[in-house]
């Protein structure tokens, strides 16, 4: 025997390093990866583990901004129109996939305490639904921003819980305090693809 001991801690810790390798692994290619991908100034961002995307592969230009909610991930993604700024948010996404509206889209209206009017087929599967005027209980939250698809809408919400899930009627909800901060970054005219 080699004089080796094994212990219950030693071999937890142990594999706990193994497990943690790729990750660490793919944080230091993150930062190398996302270098290659742009020879431009380099940008503000913000860190995250959603896998990041690039707006080249959605868009022909920023335009006035661009925004990538990808559903899968559960993440927004969100450029300037400069390019210099590149966002990543935590969001909710629909319920399923019949609730999930996919392609290319644009803000249309942006409105800071919304009120919240239920669809005809959320009222179908909801009866108890009801107009909400802004407040706590709105499920918009504090702001929302309108898509140019009818009911479909870039908003907040107070019930925290709902941030990455599968938990909105068709929508794309933030943190409160996240759409506060892209809402002042978005104008109207804001290019929108959903994935």
């Amino acid at each position: 025997m080699s004089g080796i001991k094994f212990t219950r801690r030693g071999v937890i810790a142990a594999s706990g390093a193994a497990l943690m390798t790729p990750q660490i692994l793919r944080a230091q290619e993150f930062g190398q990866s996302a270098r290659e991908f742009s020879n431009e100034a380099p940008v503000s961002r913000n860190a995250s583990s959603f896998a990041t995307q690039r707006w080249q592969d959605h868009f022909d230009s920023l335009g006035q901004g661009a925004i990538v909610a990808d559903t899968i991930s559960r993440a927004l993604h969100y450029w300037s129109a400069d390019g210099q700024t590149y966002k990543v948010y935590p969001t909710s996404v629909p319920a399923t996939e019949e609730l999930t509206k996919r392609g290319y889209t644009e803000i249309v209206r942006k409105k800071e305490g919304p009120d919240w009017t239920p669809t005809a087929s959320m009222m179908e599967r909801f009866p108890h639904y009801k107009y909400m005027p802004p407040g706590p209980d709105n499920p918009l939250g504090t702001h929302a921003m309108y898509l140019s698809w009818p009911a479909y809408i870039i908003h907040g919400t107070h019930d925290t819980r709902k941030i990455g899930r599968r938990s909105s009627d068709g929508c794309i909800g933030l943190y409160n305090e996240k759409i506060e901060e892209l809402f002042g970054m978005c104008p109207v005219g804001t290019q929108v693809r959903i994935i």
